[in-house]
């Protein structure tokens, strides 16, 4: 009895000690994650409010007054405190006790802060202005009140008033900053801002009534009382003709007379006092890999054989003869492939697209996105030189997701890659990837407007891969067109390090493209002075879309049977855009869960 007693006594003894430690480590465990959901809650607020643009398209309108000029030593030095913050609240964490998903969020935390410090690193901010990537072009997107900028009340018209005065302080500073690139050698090429003296002399002239920025006074409806129509009126017609036409009058007279006679005639971005060392910063922001100019370099030249080895079986299919180079140019030109006398026909070309999809998205895709679509042609102003595009809907999926193609000559739109294009843009691209990060209940704020292009660009090309899984490129044509669109992504891993880190010229880098793939020169011309204005941006295509094939061959081949193509594309959407190693490393984690 007494050694039962004893015995009892050890066991109570036993089991308070256990509950003791396991109480403890609940309330690390908790401790930790309630200290990082604080964390990540901050840095998604405190991110908002010095990149109040991306709350407005989230569809957070606290802030949509707001432009900060991120050129001013003011704004700079907050940026640097906000991402070094972050840094030391990170290495204050206690990671043991965290969910798989909360060390994911730290480390893409930690990868946002480092690659945001390293980039201010570099004076590239003394060419604040291109023909493709600046911020006035998304700040004119607002303008055409189509976008994330709300006009529904007479609050969100004053907001946007004062918004625009914001953006020309910004403005104006970018001409401060430009003058000083001059004078330091950080300067655009010549062909750069010849593209870009339209933009601005586009906004530079009325008549005020069809003015981009006037274009919100159409949008008003009957709940807005006639003196409150008429207030709005008056205001906006003195915004545009008193600051919008004068600012942007003083950008083209500045860019012709002054700005073009200090032009580059150099193309790459190492000709520049930034240097090999910005191009390899670069490398490492849009491809979230440690791959050098020289391997990615050599990877494009591969891929193209490869894909020239493809598109010549399609050619052979269609019966063409003639070299490959000949068939580049048949297409280009070939009248059935260019159907359409009106740009509402092109609209309903792609809704077409989407219809024959539909029967098999199931098959593929378990996760789907409840964010609305639509398809709308590229705005007037910004047409002739913009690229199809994808918007994002809004956080709460009032606003759509909508895919923008630049229709600026109709009956010369080739059709020969737009199921490819559609695949990528829209779905199951862009659409459904930037959609369900949106909408995931999984994901902490920050990540749910998180980009980072080597995963964005290269889910999306991935998605064009999976035409024939949905029904698509019947047509040998669209077939070839979608070879064509691998084939520009593979070009742009030679290219754009050509012209970046081996000292081509924009002809080269021209003359390349038009040798192996059937776009129209004009285009490649665009796409050319495109990577010349952004270096790195293309390299993110080709490198994600072949570390997801990778994955996806890796899992299928490893887990045989029990491969599942819904689950493998549930892991990588449910992530969010994160850089490629964590995608691997979680996708290799969930490879492991099956066979261990």
């Amino acid at each position: 009895m007494k050694k039962f007693a004893i015995l009892c006594l050890s066991v109570c003894v036993l089991w308070s000690c256990k509950d003791d430690k396991t109480a403890e480590t609940t309330t690390t465990s908790t401790e930790a994650s309630e200290q990082l959901q604080t964390m990540l809650s901050d840095y998604s607020e405190e991110g908002y409010a010095l990149n109040p643009m991306t709350a407005t398209r989230a569809g957070d309108n606290r802030f949509d007054t707001e432009f900060p000029n991120v050129l001013s030593d003011d704004y700079k030095a907050k940026k640097k405190a906000y991402y070094t913050k972050y840094k030391q609240l990170i290495s204050e964490i206690d990671t043991e006790n965290l969910s798989n998903t909360e060390k994911l969020s730290l480390e893409v935390l930690e990868w946002d802060c480092d690659i945001n410090l390293e980039a201010m690193t570099f004076k590239k901010d003394l060419m604040p202005v291109d023909q493709m990537w600046s911020m006035n072009l998304d700040f004119n997107q607002f303008a055409s009140a189509t976008n994330a900028q709300p006009f529904e009340t007479v609050e969100d018209y004053n907001e946007w008033l004062t918004r625009v005065d914001n953006y020309l302080v910004w403005l104006d500073n970018a001409i401060d900053n430009m003058k000083q690139g001059m004078e330091e050698g950080y300067v655009l090429p010549q062909p750069l801002i010849k593209k870009t003296i339209p933009q601005f002399e586009t906004l530079a002239k009325g008549p005020v009534e069809k003015h981009l920025y006037f274009s919100p006074v159409a949008k008003l409806s009957g709940d807005f009382s006639d003196e409150e129509k008429t207030q709005i009126k008056t205001a906006y017609t003195a915004m545009v003709e008193d600051k919008v036409i004068p600012a942007h009058q003083k950008m083209v007279d500045f860019l012709q007379n002054e700005y073009m006679a200090k032009g580059r005639t150099s193309s790459g971005i190492n000709a520049t006092p930034l240097g090999d060392a910005y191009y390899a910063h670069q490398i490492k922001l849009y491809t979230t890999t440690d791959m050098t100019a020289d391997e990615i370099h050599k990877l494009g030249l591969s891929e193209v054989a490869r894909i020239r080895s493809e598109m010549e079986k399609v050619k052979q299919e269609v019966g063409f003869e003639g070299d490959l180079n000949a068939f580049f140019d048949h297409v280009r030109t070939k009248k059935e492939l260019m159907p359409f006398t009106e740009r509402s026909q092109v609209i309903a070309f792609y809704d077409s697209i989407h219809d024959a999809m539909k029967p098999q998205i199931d098959r593929l895709f378990d996760k789907q996105p409840v964010t609305a679509f639509e398809v709308r042609r590229t705005e007037p102003f910004r047409e002739k030189s913009a690229a199809a595009n994808y918007n994002p809907g809004s956080l709460d999926g009032t606003r759509p997701g909508i895919f923008f193609t630049p229709i600026p000559d109709v009956e010369t739109y080739n059709i020969f890659d737009k199921e490819s294009l559609f695949l990528h843009e829209a779905i199951p691209g862009h659409h459904y990837q930037i959609s369900l990060q949106q909408e995931s209940n999984e994901l902490p704020k920050f990540r749910k407007t998180l980009w980072y292009s080597s995963y964005g660009e290269g889910w999306a090309l991935y998605a064009e891969s999976m035409g024939k899984e949905l029904g698509l490129f019947k047509d040998p044509y669209q077939y070839f067109g979608m070879l064509s669109q691998e084939i520009h992504r593979a070009i742009r891993l030679v290219v754009d390090t050509g012209l970046h880190s081996k000292g081509w010229t924009r002809e080269q880098a021209i003359q390349y493209s038009l040798e192996n793939e059937a776009m129209e020169e004009s285009s490649i011309t665009s796409e050319i002075e495109r990577y010349m204005a952004n270096p790195g941006q293309a390299l993110s295509y080709k490198i994600g879309q072949l570390k997801l094939i990778e994955l996806r061959e890796r899992a299928s081949e490893q887990l045989g049977d029990k491969f599942d193509i819904r689950e493998y594309h549930n892991q990588v959407l449910e992530t969010g855009c994160i850089p490629l190693q964590l995608l691997e490393n979680k996708i290799d984690g969930w490879i492991g869960s099956y066979v261990d």
